[in-house]
Order: structure tokens, then C-alpha cells, then sequence
């Protein structure tokens, strides 16, 4: 289980996982945890939070809307953001790529 389904299983009306969220939208669950990501670094970010994560991820704005949506709106993202930045400098990227290299025993 990702870190991210544990923090789905604890928004109302989201899905129950990353996995089951993306097949729902047809990508990949690596890109719908890479995209709940960018959501959550652009929201705490000046200007639109879809139009900064497209830019990040590459995905259309329309998929990313859905993604908002399906996870509990922009509310939701701020729950995402203050979990994963863990070194409280505005970008939870750069904490995942540590968590995920911690996985797999590198630092």
C-alpha cells in the first residue's frame, strides 16, 4: 500500500486507492501518484493548481480535474501536501523521492 492509499482511505468519497483511482481515469497508477503530487505542490503554489500540475506532469488539464475531484476536491489537497511535505519547505516532491528511495534502501 502506498502512502498515498493510506491517506485516500481517510477522505470521504475518495477512491480507496491509487490503483482503482487510476484505472477509473485509464493511466497509469505510477502517473495518478505522480499527478496527486503535482496537485498538492501547486496548490500551495500562486495561480491555478490544475495548470501548474499539468505542466509538471504533462497529463491533460481535464484529467487532472478529475483527479481534484475524485480525492475530495481542493480541500483534499491540502491534507495531501502537509502529510508529504515532511521538511515543511512547500514541496512534498522532493520528500517522496526520498521515501521512495528509502524503500529501496538508498539515501
Amino acid at each position: 500500500m502506498s502512502l498515498f492509499d493510506g491517506i485516500m482511505k481517510n477522505i470521504g468519497g475518495a477512491p480507496d486507492d491509487v490503483a482503482n483511482l487510476a484505472a477509473k481515469l485509464g493511466i497509469d497508477p505510477d502517473m495518478a501518484e505522480k499527478a496527486i503530487a503535482a496537485l498538492a505542490h501547486s496548490h500551495q503554489m500562486e495561480g491555478d493548481t490544475v495548470e501548474g500540475a499539468a505542466a509538471k506532469t504533462g497529463l491533460p488539464m481535464g484529467t487532472l480535474n478529475q483527479i481534484v475531484e475524485a480525492i475530495g476536491g481542493e480541500g483534499s489537497l491540502m491534507e495531501f501536501a502537509n502529510l508529504l511535505d515532511r521538511d515543511g519547505d512547500g514541496n512534498p516532491l522532493d520528500d517522496i523521492a526520498g521515501m521512495a528511495s528509502g524503500l529501496f534502501g538508498k539515501k
